[in-house]
């Protein structure tokens, strides 16, 4: 019984999305191809195909709901570092919920440098003063993309208008967090 209720409520939650809108979001053509340049390392034809399913769904309009997996070194993060810079220069809000979120913090830090956009880090690493901070620039719309743990998750966190949320190891989230 427990089962088929929760079937239920993923059925009716994936007919919910699929009647949503989304918005449009494309690459600024000059920004993304130095974005891509950036990239030290030749892209794999896996990966190069999971960058274009992750563009075209922020470009169809309707809310994404995609899983890319892939082994250790295929590149993830990469995809996801794409995603969030399409969705931070289209005028939206990027959480990046990870375990790894120092290590990821900085890899974005170093990415995104150069581009005028508001990178932060918000786990129990970060100083409250800093962590205050970054949750006062969420809801006021200046910090573009955040990176953190599922502490991003918490209700006490508010964005302006959060447009992309990316799960690193998503199946250590567990499915209140993420429909939240």
């Amino acid at each position: 019984e427990r089962i088929r209720e929760m079937a239920d409520k993923l059925i009716r939650v994936a007919a919910e999305r699929a009647l949503r809108k989304a918005p449009v979001m494309d690459p600024p053509p000059g920004a993304w191809d130095a974005f891509a340049a950036r990239f030290p390392y030749q892209e794999t034809d896996d990966q190069l195909r999971a960058i274009e399913d992750v563009m075209n769904d922020m470009h169809s309009g309707q809310p994404m709901d995609r899983l890319i997996c892939g082994d250790v070194g295929f590149g993830k993060t990469e995809v996801a570092m794409r995603a969030a810079f399409v969705a931070a220069m289209s005028g939206v809000q990027v959480a990046v919920t990870t375990l790894l979120a120092r290590q990821h913090y900085k890899s974005f830090v170093e990415r995104f440098r150069g581009f005028p956009l508001e990178v932060r880090p918000l786990s129990r690493f970060v100083s409250t003063k800093d962590a205050n901070a970054t949750r006062d620039g969420l809801a006021r719309g200046t910090v573009d993309i955040v990176v953190g743990t599922h502490a991003l998750l918490a209700k006490n966190i508010r964005f302006q208008n959060l447009g992309l949320l990316i799960i690193d190891e998503e199946q250590h989230f567990g499915v209140g967090h993420k429909e939240r």
